[in-house]
């Protein structure tokens, strides 16, 4: 299996880099932001997003300082996407831990996000890049967006396959194209190598979100309980391939116990139907076929690339997010 660490190996000098100055730009005397902040910093995740940024930016013509700031950024703004995230969603934990709402409250979580979204901005602004500035500044805008495309869509909770692929191009696949687009901009990298960059991300960030949604729908444990989204009245890939190819009565019925979950005494039960459902319909198969799909694409964006370790890396990243099991 690959990891983290086999895949930070061409970056890991800079990576040491990425840790200290965001470190940096948490720093802050108002004590209450501060022990919010050492909470976010002890339970972060493993920092995908900074390391395909410095990846990309290695591809090209190699990391400097305005890397380094780039991926901090782009990390800060992913950070505050999840605190805001939580108030909106309600949710009580974030990777196995409390989350910032539930620990201060909505209005703190709100106020702590918008600090770190300050800091991105004043980050971003000492680049003096504008290309970079365009690229963290529509990151901004649409991740805002996607989440109120899925509010929205999930006012029925039964969504299109297109529709949830549009959802998660916005909430997830943006940012990751944002990652690596932004990394190679930083280098100095041609417009045909952004490109590329830019469209490999999108591919990873697809199937990084996909894998998320079929590991859902899985054994394993990873941070949150099993079926959380179908409780949150989230459909996701899985269930709504299997509510496509079931009988309409069948599909019926799985409808009906999903909208009933919040208030069955029977949840259990009826959770282990819907997920016995799923794999009856070959809803995570369905998802896993799309995920080689896209890593097909991905894998031909860094064709015309020649940095062979770095090259190695971000093919064992892509592999890594379809094989991982949390």
């Amino acid at each position: 299996m690959n990891t983290i660490d086999e895949i930070k190996r061409p970056i890991a000098e800079e990576f040491a880099q990425f840790e200290q100055a965001f470190r940096e730009a948490l720093r802050t005397d108002n004590p209450l932001l501060a022990e919010a902040l050492e909470h976010v910093l002890r339970r972060r995740g493993k920092q995908l997003r900074p390391l395909m940024v410095l990846l990309s930016a290695k591809m090209c013509h190699g990391v400097n300082e305005k890397t380094i700031q780039t991926a901090v950024a782009l990390e800060l703004l992913h950070t505050a996407s999840l605190i805001h995230d939580d108030v909106v969603d309600g949710s009580d934990t974030r990777r196995g831990a409390p989350s910032v709402n539930a620990l201060w409250g909505n209005k703190v979580a709100v106020l702590v996000g918008d600090f770190l979204l300050a800091r991105v901005i004043e980050i971003t602004a000492n680049l003096r890049n504008v290309k970079i500035l365009n690229i963290v500044a529509d990151m901004g805008r649409t991740l805002s967006s996607g989440e109120l495309l899925q509010l929205h869509a999930n006012r029925s909770m039964w969504i299109s396959e297109d529709d949830y692929i549009r959802v998660i191009d916005q909430k997830t696949a943006a940012l990751f194209a944002a990652c690596t687009q932004a990394g190679a901009a930083s280098s100095g990298a041609t417009l045909k190598q952004e490109t590329s960059l830019r469209h490999f991300g999108r591919e990873l960030g697809l199937i990084f979100q996909m894998k998320d949604d079929v590991l859902d729908y899985s054994e394993q444990e990873i941070g949150k309980p099993t079926l959380s989204d179908i409780l949150d009245g989230k459909a996701t890939l899985p269930l709504i391939i299997a509510l496509k190819r079931a009988p309409k009565a069948e599909a019926d019925e799985i409808r009906q116990l999903a909208e009933e979950l919040p208030h069955t005494t029977h949840q259990a039960e009826n959770l282990q139907r819907i997920q016995s459902f799923v794999l009856k319909y070959d809803g995570i198969r369905y998802s896993e076929q799309q995920m080689m799909i896209h890593k097909k694409t991905a894998t031909e964006q860094l064709a015309s690339f020649h940095d062979q370790s770095v090259k190695s890396a971000l093919l064992q990243l892509l592999q890594y997010t379809i094989i991982r099991s949390y």
